[in-house]
Protein backbone atom coordinates (compact mmCIF):
# COMPACT_ATOMS: atom_id res chain seq x y z
CA UNK A 1 0.00 0.00 0.00
CA UNK A 2 2.57 2.46 1.22
CA UNK A 3 4.93 1.17 -1.74
CA UNK A 4 1.91 2.00 -4.51
CA UNK A 5 1.71 5.67 -2.93
CA UNK A 6 5.05 6.68 -3.52
CA UNK A 7 4.96 5.09 -7.04
CA UNK A 8 1.72 7.48 -7.28
CA UNK A 9 3.75 10.64 -5.99
CA UNK A 10 6.79 10.31 -8.01
CA UNK A 11 4.42 9.65 -11.26
CA UNK A 12 2.55 13.11 -10.33
CA UNK A 13 5.92 14.81 -9.48
CA UNK A 14 7.72 13.69 -13.14
CA UNK A 15 4.46 15.26 -14.36
CA UNK A 16 4.52 18.48 -13.32
CA UNK A 17 8.43 19.02 -13.98
CA UNK A 18 7.31 18.02 -17.56
CA UNK A 19 4.93 20.87 -17.89
CA UNK A 20 7.53 22.99 -16.40
CA UNK A 21 10.01 22.58 -18.80
CA UNK A 22 7.44 22.57 -21.59
CA UNK A 23 6.11 26.11 -20.53
CA UNK A 24 9.70 27.76 -20.18
CA UNK A 25 10.54 26.44 -23.82
CA UNK A 26 7.43 27.98 -24.97
CA UNK A 27 7.98 31.11 -22.82
CA UNK A 28 11.73 31.18 -24.77
CA UNK A 29 10.38 30.58 -27.92
CA UNK A 30 7.51 32.97 -27.61
CA UNK A 31 9.87 35.96 -26.73
CA UNK A 32 12.43 35.32 -29.27
CA UNK A 33 9.36 34.88 -32.11
CA UNK A 34 8.76 38.02 -30.71
CA UNK A 35 12.00 40.19 -30.80
CA UNK A 36 12.84 38.81 -33.78
CA UNK A 37 9.53 40.06 -35.25
CA UNK A 38 10.57 43.82 -33.86
CA UNK A 39 13.88 43.70 -35.08
CA UNK A 40 12.16 43.15 -38.78
CA UNK A 41 9.64 45.88 -37.93
CA UNK A 42 12.83 48.00 -37.33
CA UNK A 43 14.75 47.28 -40.45
CA UNK A 44 11.52 48.11 -42.17
CA UNK A 45 10.70 51.39 -40.33
CA UNK A 46 14.56 52.67 -40.90
CA UNK A 47 14.17 51.33 -44.60
CA UNK A 48 10.70 53.51 -44.98
CA UNK A 49 11.51 56.31 -43.57
CA UNK A 50 14.74 56.84 -45.25
CA UNK A 51 13.27 56.64 -48.71
CA UNK A 52 10.86 58.37 -47.56
CA UNK A 53 12.99 61.31 -47.08
CA UNK A 54 15.38 60.83 -50.24
CA UNK A 55 14.96 62.71 -53.50
CA UNK A 56 13.01 61.39 -56.34
CA UNK A 57 15.56 59.75 -59.46
CA UNK A 58 15.75 62.19 -61.97
CA UNK A 59 15.12 60.59 -65.23
CA UNK A 60 18.09 60.75 -68.03
CA UNK A 61 16.23 61.25 -71.37
CA UNK A 62 17.91 59.59 -74.22
CA UNK A 63 17.91 62.83 -76.50
CA UNK A 64 18.23 60.85 -79.81
CA UNK A 65 14.94 59.07 -78.69
CA UNK A 66 13.48 62.54 -77.43
CA UNK A 67 14.53 63.92 -81.26
CA UNK A 68 13.08 60.93 -82.89
CA UNK A 69 9.93 61.37 -80.94
CA UNK A 70 9.24 64.74 -81.57
CA UNK A 71 9.87 63.98 -85.53
CA UNK A 72 7.57 61.42 -85.24
CA UNK A 73 5.14 63.20 -83.40
CA UNK A 74 5.36 65.94 -86.81
CA UNK A 75 3.31 65.12 -90.05
CA UNK A 76 5.63 65.04 -93.27
CA UNK A 77 5.51 68.59 -94.31
CA UNK A 78 6.62 69.97 -90.64
CA UNK A 79 9.49 67.89 -90.52
CA UNK A 80 10.56 69.36 -94.39
CA UNK A 81 9.76 73.17 -93.15
CA UNK A 82 11.81 72.38 -90.04
CA UNK A 83 14.78 71.08 -91.82
CA UNK A 84 14.70 73.81 -94.40
CA UNK A 85 15.65 76.49 -91.56
CA UNK A 86 19.60 77.11 -91.36
CA UNK A 87 21.65 79.69 -89.85
CA UNK A 88 21.47 81.61 -93.13
CA UNK A 89 17.49 81.35 -93.17
CA UNK A 90 17.73 82.68 -89.91
CA UNK A 91 20.12 85.24 -90.28
CA UNK A 92 17.49 87.16 -93.64
CA UNK A 93 14.98 86.71 -91.64
CA UNK A 94 16.42 88.72 -89.15
CA UNK A 95 18.22 91.58 -91.01
CA UNK A 96 15.14 92.06 -94.26
CA UNK A 97 12.85 94.01 -92.23
CA UNK A 98 15.69 96.96 -91.96
CA UNK A 99 17.00 96.50 -95.47
CA UNK A 100 15.92 99.79 -97.51
CA UNK A 101 16.06 100.92 -101.38
CA UNK A 102 16.84 104.35 -101.84
CA UNK A 103 15.90 106.56 -104.61
CA UNK A 104 17.82 109.78 -105.78
CA UNK A 105 16.76 112.47 -108.16
CA UNK A 106 19.50 114.79 -109.01
CA UNK A 107 19.91 117.72 -111.22
CA UNK A 108 22.92 116.83 -113.59
CA UNK A 109 23.80 119.00 -116.83
CA UNK A 110 23.90 117.10 -120.43
CA UNK A 111 24.91 119.36 -123.23
CA UNK A 112 24.09 122.66 -124.22
CA UNK A 113 21.09 125.05 -126.30
CA UNK A 114 21.15 127.93 -127.60
CA UNK A 115 19.19 130.47 -126.00
CA UNK A 116 17.92 134.34 -127.13
CA UNK A 117 19.79 136.60 -124.27
CA UNK A 118 18.89 140.21 -123.88
CA UNK A 119 21.51 141.44 -122.65
CA UNK A 120 23.77 140.46 -125.38
CA UNK A 121 20.99 141.04 -127.95
CA UNK A 122 21.95 137.72 -129.14
CA UNK A 123 21.64 134.02 -128.56
CA UNK A 124 24.34 132.26 -125.95
CA UNK A 125 24.58 128.69 -125.43
CA UNK A 126 23.03 128.01 -121.82
CA UNK A 127 23.25 124.26 -120.29
CA UNK A 128 21.00 122.33 -120.31
CA UNK A 129 19.50 120.69 -116.53
CA UNK A 130 17.45 117.23 -116.38
CA UNK A 131 16.74 115.03 -113.49
CA UNK A 132 18.41 111.86 -113.46
CA UNK A 133 17.15 109.31 -111.05
CA UNK A 134 19.51 106.59 -108.74
CA UNK A 135 18.99 103.48 -106.98
CA UNK A 136 20.93 102.23 -104.46
CA UNK A 137 20.50 100.13 -100.67
CA UNK A 138 20.75 101.36 -97.34
CA UNK A 139 19.88 100.35 -94.07
CA UNK A 140 18.17 101.39 -90.51
CA UNK A 141 20.49 101.75 -87.43
CA UNK A 142 18.44 103.35 -84.80
CA UNK A 143 14.44 102.95 -84.47
CA UNK A 144 14.21 106.52 -85.00
CA UNK A 145 15.24 106.42 -88.58
CA UNK A 146 19.09 106.85 -89.23
CA UNK A 147 19.96 105.27 -92.67
CA UNK A 148 23.26 104.42 -93.47
CA UNK A 149 24.19 104.16 -96.98
CA UNK A 150 26.93 104.93 -99.69
CA UNK A 151 28.17 108.45 -100.44
CA UNK A 152 28.25 107.62 -104.13
CA UNK A 153 23.96 106.73 -103.54
CA UNK A 154 22.77 109.76 -102.06
CA UNK A 155 24.87 113.36 -100.87
CA UNK A 156 23.92 116.68 -100.58
CA UNK A 157 23.95 117.22 -103.91
CA UNK A 158 20.82 115.23 -104.50
CA UNK A 159 17.57 116.96 -105.06
CA UNK A 160 15.15 114.13 -103.52
CA UNK A 161 15.72 111.09 -101.83
CA UNK A 162 13.27 108.65 -101.04
CA UNK A 163 13.70 105.87 -98.93
CA UNK A 164 11.50 102.83 -99.11
CA UNK A 165 11.12 100.14 -96.73
CA UNK A 166 10.13 96.00 -97.04
CA UNK A 167 6.68 96.62 -95.99
CA UNK A 168 5.66 99.16 -98.55
CA UNK A 169 6.16 102.43 -96.99
CA UNK A 170 8.30 105.36 -98.41
CA UNK A 171 9.62 108.09 -96.58
CA UNK A 172 11.55 111.90 -97.83
CA UNK A 173 15.15 111.46 -96.40
CA UNK A 174 17.46 114.21 -95.39
CA UNK A 175 21.02 113.91 -95.67
CA UNK A 176 22.81 114.35 -92.08
CA UNK A 177 25.85 114.28 -93.18
CA UNK A 178 28.46 112.38 -95.65
CA UNK A 179 32.27 111.59 -95.87
CA UNK A 180 33.31 111.60 -99.95
CA UNK A 181 36.63 110.12 -98.67
CA UNK A 182 35.07 106.90 -96.99
CA UNK A 183 32.02 107.01 -99.43
CA UNK A 184 29.76 106.43 -96.50
CA UNK A 185 26.20 108.95 -96.04
CA UNK A 186 23.97 108.99 -93.39
CA UNK A 187 20.48 109.71 -93.88
CA UNK A 188 17.41 110.77 -91.53
CA UNK A 189 13.89 109.57 -92.25
CA UNK A 190 11.02 110.65 -89.65
CA UNK A 191 8.41 108.28 -88.54
CA UNK A 192 5.82 108.04 -86.19
CA UNK A 193 6.69 104.82 -85.67
CA UNK A 194 9.39 102.31 -84.20
CA UNK A 195 11.83 101.09 -86.77
CA UNK A 196 13.47 97.98 -87.05
CA UNK A 197 17.18 97.79 -87.10
CA UNK A 198 20.30 96.21 -87.69
CA UNK A 199 22.91 95.47 -85.34
CA UNK A 200 26.63 95.84 -86.36
CA UNK A 201 29.07 92.64 -86.01
CA UNK A 202 32.46 93.24 -85.10
CA UNK A 203 34.64 93.10 -88.03
CA UNK A 204 37.82 92.90 -86.66
CA UNK A 205 36.76 88.86 -85.51
CA UNK A 206 35.64 88.29 -89.42
CA UNK A 207 37.23 84.65 -90.43
CA UNK A 208 38.34 84.13 -94.14
CA UNK A 209 35.93 81.13 -95.52
CA UNK A 210 32.80 82.07 -92.77
CA UNK A 211 29.69 82.80 -94.67
CA UNK A 212 28.47 86.03 -95.65
CA UNK A 213 25.28 87.53 -97.01
CA UNK A 214 24.80 90.66 -99.59
CA UNK A 215 21.23 91.75 -99.15
CA UNK A 216 20.00 94.89 -100.96
CA UNK A 217 18.11 95.62 -104.22
CA UNK A 218 20.03 94.91 -107.29
CA UNK A 219 19.40 97.20 -110.12
CA UNK A 220 16.72 98.38 -108.74
CA UNK A 221 14.43 95.99 -110.20
CA UNK A 222 11.31 95.46 -107.72
CA UNK A 223 9.08 98.42 -106.93
CA UNK A 224 8.07 96.42 -103.49
CA UNK A 225 11.28 97.59 -101.99
CA UNK A 226 11.79 93.74 -100.40
CA UNK A 227 15.51 93.33 -100.50
CA UNK A 228 16.85 90.09 -102.50
CA UNK A 229 20.06 88.10 -100.75
CA UNK A 230 22.94 86.36 -102.42
CA UNK A 231 25.17 83.97 -100.19
CA UNK A 232 28.96 83.50 -100.42
CA UNK A 233 31.92 83.65 -98.37
CA UNK A 234 34.45 85.96 -97.05
CA UNK A 235 36.97 85.73 -99.16
CA UNK A 236 39.26 88.03 -97.69
CA UNK A 237 40.10 90.85 -95.32
CA UNK A 238 42.22 93.98 -94.94
CA UNK A 239 42.09 94.78 -98.68
CA UNK A 240 44.01 98.15 -99.46
CA UNK A 241 43.31 99.50 -103.36
CA UNK A 242 45.86 101.65 -104.65
CA UNK A 243 44.49 105.53 -104.61
CA UNK A 244 44.07 107.04 -107.83
CA UNK A 245 44.95 110.74 -107.61
CA UNK A 246 42.29 111.86 -109.63
CA UNK A 247 39.60 110.01 -107.33
CA UNK A 248 38.58 111.52 -104.24
CA UNK A 249 37.50 108.02 -102.21
CA UNK A 250 40.07 105.88 -100.64
CA UNK A 251 39.01 102.25 -99.90
CA UNK A 252 41.78 100.58 -97.19
CA UNK A 253 40.98 97.30 -95.27
CA UNK A 254 38.07 96.82 -97.13
CA UNK A 255 36.43 92.73 -96.60
CA UNK A 256 36.30 90.69 -100.06
CA UNK A 257 33.59 88.66 -100.44
CA UNK A 258 32.58 86.11 -103.28
CA UNK A 259 28.69 86.61 -102.52
CA UNK A 260 27.06 88.48 -105.63
CA UNK A 261 26.97 92.24 -105.40
CA UNK A 262 25.51 93.97 -108.31
CA UNK A 263 24.43 97.91 -109.09
CA UNK A 264 22.12 99.02 -106.75
CA UNK A 265 23.38 96.72 -103.93
CA UNK A 266 25.86 99.70 -102.94
CA UNK A 267 25.33 101.10 -99.80
CA UNK A 268 23.19 97.43 -98.54
CA UNK A 269 24.94 95.41 -95.32
CA UNK A 270 27.11 92.58 -95.71
CA UNK A 271 25.84 90.21 -92.66
CA UNK A 272 27.12 86.97 -91.37
CA UNK A 273 25.91 84.21 -90.50
CA UNK A 274 24.24 85.48 -87.06
CA UNK A 275 22.41 88.34 -88.97
CA UNK A 276 24.72 91.26 -88.03
CA UNK A 277 26.64 93.84 -90.20
CA UNK A 278 30.10 93.30 -90.73
CA UNK A 279 30.37 95.80 -93.62
CA UNK A 280 28.85 98.23 -96.10
CA UNK A 281 28.78 96.57 -100.05
CA UNK A 282 30.13 99.22 -101.76
CA UNK A 283 31.79 98.00 -105.51
CA UNK A 284 32.97 95.16 -107.18
CA UNK A 285 36.11 94.56 -109.27
CA UNK A 286 35.37 93.38 -112.99
CA UNK A 287 39.18 93.48 -114.05
CA UNK A 288 38.03 95.05 -117.63
CA UNK A 289 35.93 91.86 -118.42
CA UNK A 290 32.62 92.78 -117.38
CA UNK A 291 30.15 95.29 -116.25
CA UNK A 292 28.30 92.43 -113.91
CA UNK A 293 29.67 90.56 -110.41
CA UNK A 294 32.32 88.50 -110.99
CA UNK A 295 32.84 87.07 -107.69
CA UNK A 296 35.23 90.20 -106.39
CA UNK A 297 33.36 92.35 -104.67
CA UNK A 298 33.88 94.97 -101.30
CA UNK A 299 32.33 95.89 -98.71
CA UNK A 300 33.92 98.86 -95.74
CA UNK A 301 34.36 97.17 -92.50
CA UNK A 302 31.58 97.88 -89.95
CA UNK A 303 34.16 99.28 -87.27
CA UNK A 304 35.63 101.75 -89.54
CA UNK A 305 31.90 102.23 -90.63
CA UNK A 306 30.97 102.86 -87.34
CA UNK A 307 33.44 105.55 -86.13
CA UNK A 308 32.80 107.49 -89.02
CA UNK A 309 28.89 107.65 -88.80
CA UNK A 310 29.22 108.61 -84.74
CA UNK A 311 30.84 111.51 -86.42
CA UNK A 312 28.78 111.66 -89.08
CA UNK A 313 25.36 112.44 -86.60
CA UNK A 314 26.80 114.73 -84.26
CA UNK A 315 29.23 117.04 -86.90
CA UNK A 316 28.22 116.21 -89.70
CA UNK A 317 31.66 115.66 -91.40
CA UNK A 318 34.80 113.67 -90.06
CA UNK A 319 37.17 115.49 -88.40
CA UNK A 320 40.46 114.55 -86.63
CA UNK A 321 40.35 113.75 -82.76
CA UNK A 322 44.27 115.49 -83.10
CA UNK A 323 46.18 118.21 -84.64
CA UNK A 324 49.01 116.90 -86.49
CA UNK A 325 50.34 120.58 -86.35
CA UNK A 326 51.48 121.35 -89.87
CA UNK A 327 49.99 122.12 -93.20
CA UNK A 328 50.33 120.69 -96.44
CA UNK A 329 50.04 120.68 -100.02
CA UNK A 330 50.20 117.77 -102.47
CA UNK A 331 53.23 117.66 -104.76
CA UNK A 332 52.59 118.90 -108.41
CA UNK A 333 54.93 118.99 -111.32
CA UNK A 334 54.28 123.17 -110.97
CA UNK A 335 55.48 122.84 -107.71
CA UNK A 336 58.45 120.59 -108.55
CA UNK A 337 59.59 123.25 -111.26
CA UNK A 338 59.21 126.06 -109.37
CA UNK A 339 61.25 125.15 -106.39
CA UNK A 340 63.25 122.73 -108.43
CA UNK A 341 62.15 119.79 -106.29
CA UNK A 342 62.18 115.92 -106.89
CA UNK A 343 59.70 114.34 -108.89
CA UNK A 344 58.34 112.67 -106.37
CA UNK A 345 54.42 111.89 -104.84
CA UNK A 346 53.91 113.35 -101.09
CA UNK A 347 52.71 115.96 -99.52
CA UNK A 348 55.32 119.53 -99.18
CA UNK A 349 55.27 120.71 -95.81
CA UNK A 350 54.58 124.84 -96.19
CA UNK A 351 53.83 125.89 -92.47
CA UNK A 352 54.18 124.55 -89.03
CA UNK A 353 52.82 125.19 -85.81
CA UNK A 354 55.27 125.72 -83.28
CA UNK A 355 53.26 124.01 -80.64
CA UNK A 356 52.30 121.02 -82.70
CA UNK A 357 53.50 117.89 -82.59
CA UNK A 358 55.47 118.31 -86.20
CA UNK A 359 57.32 120.89 -84.83
CA UNK A 360 58.44 118.77 -81.87
CA UNK A 361 59.10 116.01 -84.24
CA UNK A 362 61.98 117.90 -85.94
CA UNK A 363 59.80 118.86 -88.73
CA UNK A 364 60.11 122.05 -90.82
CA UNK A 365 58.84 123.35 -93.79
CA UNK A 366 59.86 122.49 -96.87
CA UNK A 367 60.35 118.58 -96.18
CA UNK A 368 58.42 116.24 -98.36
CA UNK A 369 56.18 113.85 -96.31
CA UNK A 370 56.86 110.41 -98.39
CA UNK A 371 55.15 107.77 -95.52
CA UNK A 372 52.64 107.92 -93.13
CA UNK A 373 53.31 104.53 -91.09
CA UNK A 374 54.48 102.04 -93.84
CA UNK A 375 52.13 103.57 -95.84
CA UNK A 376 53.57 105.23 -98.93
CA UNK A 377 51.88 108.59 -99.89
CA UNK A 378 49.60 108.51 -103.17
CA UNK A 379 47.47 111.72 -102.49
CA UNK A 380 46.47 114.20 -99.60
CA UNK A 381 43.33 112.64 -99.95
CA UNK A 382 45.34 109.35 -99.44
CA UNK A 383 46.84 110.71 -96.53
CA UNK A 384 43.83 112.03 -95.26
CA UNK A 385 42.63 108.76 -94.96
CA UNK A 386 45.77 107.48 -93.37
CA UNK A 387 45.79 110.17 -90.78
CA UNK A 388 41.88 108.86 -89.91
CA UNK A 389 44.09 105.55 -88.58
CA UNK A 390 45.44 107.44 -85.74
CA UNK A 391 43.76 108.58 -82.44
CA UNK A 392 44.64 111.49 -80.08
CA UNK A 393 47.80 110.03 -78.00
CA UNK A 394 49.15 107.68 -81.12
CA UNK A 395 52.35 107.92 -82.13
CA UNK A 396 52.93 108.13 -86.01
CA UNK A 397 55.69 107.28 -87.84
CA UNK A 398 57.04 109.86 -90.67
CA UNK A 399 59.56 109.37 -93.14
CA UNK A 400 60.42 112.50 -95.07
CA UNK A 401 62.54 113.99 -97.79
CA UNK A 402 64.94 117.16 -96.84
CA UNK A 403 67.91 118.43 -99.29
CA UNK A 404 68.80 114.82 -101.00
CA UNK A 405 68.31 112.84 -97.88
CA UNK A 406 65.26 110.80 -96.16
CA UNK A 407 64.40 110.96 -92.78
CA UNK A 408 62.16 109.20 -90.09
CA UNK A 409 60.55 110.63 -87.04
CA UNK A 410 57.85 110.43 -84.94
CA UNK A 411 54.92 112.34 -84.16
CA UNK A 412 53.37 112.46 -80.89
CA UNK A 413 49.73 112.85 -81.73
CA UNK A 414 47.83 115.50 -78.91
CA UNK A 415 45.20 118.33 -79.63
CA UNK A 416 46.37 121.34 -80.67
CA UNK A 417 47.86 123.89 -78.09
CA UNK A 418 46.18 127.08 -78.22
CA UNK A 419 48.31 130.50 -79.12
Amino acid sequence: MIKQSVLSIAVILSVLVAGCLDKQRHSQSSSKSQSTEAFGASISAIIGDSMATAEPAVPVRDESRYQQSIEDSQNPNEQISTSRQTAITRAVKKVSPAVVSITVTEMVQGGRRLEFSEYYNRFVPVPIEREVSSMGSGFIISSDGLVITNQHVANRQAKRVVVSLPDGSQYEAKVLGEDELADLALLKIQSEKSLPTIEFGNSDSVLVGEWSLAVGNPFGLFESAKPSVTVGVVSAVNRDFRPNPNEPRVYIDMIQTDAAINRGNSGGPLVDSEGKVIGVNTFIFTGGTSGGNVGLGFAIPSNRVQKIIKQLSTAGEVTLSYDPGFSTVEMTRQLVLKYNLPATRGLLVNSVNKDGPAFEAGIVPGDIILKIGDERIQSKMHAQALFREYQEGDSMRVELYRKGDRYETKMYLRKKVKE
